[in-house]
């Protein structure tokens, strides 16, 4: 799967993408073991900060299932990629395809598909800044195009069971993409953007859910969220940490 967004929402060349990335990782953080984690996509000019700062805390396991929003329309609703390769300027990072078909197996929703990620950004941004902190590790790639919370609790379920039957709780890390309010103003960003945020560190997602529909906050990856925390909390989540807040308004 090669690169779509490289050239506008980080740089194409390799030597151009590491100069980009270099200053958003903080070397000097006290990194902590996770179960999960959530990133923003936008351009890093925007979202480097907080990706950034995330990815610096935390220990970034060999296989890393990847949750985004499926922005394009293309594909089915629930699409995982099962084999094959992705590349970025900075290299080539491999599905883990044992752990991609074990949980289609078990999955009734997720479908093999790869239409949906060829021109998908939400996974492919967090790729170059996670090569750029770990030097090996595999990918399982799933974007979601429904929000029906019913199936969204049920994959989360069934990626957690997956990862405890294969034995691999201590090395997998799953990762949702997701930025917050879209196209507001700075104030009622972070208005709206702090309700949906403390429902996260409540590890609420019936609470994520019904906030974002009440409050029409237009943040694109609440469904993958959703799965993120069904998934962790089977795992055995019990709390989570706010690492990094920004908006565009605080770049511009």
């Amino acid at each position: 799967r090669r690169p779509t967004v490289a050239g506008q929402f980080y740089s194409s060349s390799n030597l151009g993408l590491k100069n980009e990335i270099a200053p958003l990782i903080d070397k000097k953080a006290i990194k902590s073991d996770c179960l999960a984690c959530m990133l923003p996509h936008a351009g890093y000019m925007y979202s480097g900060a907080v990706a950034g700062q995330t990815l610096s805390c935390i220990n970034i396991k060999d296989k890393i299932i990847l949750l985004g929003p499926n922005h394009t329309g293309y594909g089915s609703a629930f699409s995982i990629m099962s084999e094959g390769v992705w590349q970025t300027p900075l290299g080539e990072i491999k599905i883990d395809s044992g752990l991609a078909k074990g949980i289609l197996r078990h999955s009734k929703h997720l479908e093999d598909d790869s239409l949906a990620h060829i021109y998908e950004h939400s996974l492919e941004v967090e790729l170059p800044l996670l090569q750029y902190v770990k030097d090996n590790f595999e990918i399982v790639p799933i974007v979601i195009l429904s929000d029906e919370i019913n199936i969204l609790k049920e994959i989360g379920e069934d990626i957690a069971y997956v990862i405890k039957e294969s034995g691999l709780k201590d090395s997998v890390m799953i990762m949702a993409s997701s930025d917050m309010t879209h196209y507001e103003s700075q104030a009622q960003a972070a208005k709206k953007d702090k309700v949906a945020i403390q429902a996260i560190l409540d590890l609420n997602e019936d609470k994520l859910m019904e906030r974002v529909r009440r409050l029409n906050i237009s943040m694109c990856g609440y469904a993958p969220v959703i799965v993120m925390l069904c998934a962790a909390k089977s795992l055995g989540a019990k709390r989570a940490k706010l690492i990094k807040y920004q908006t565009s308004g605080d770049v511009t």
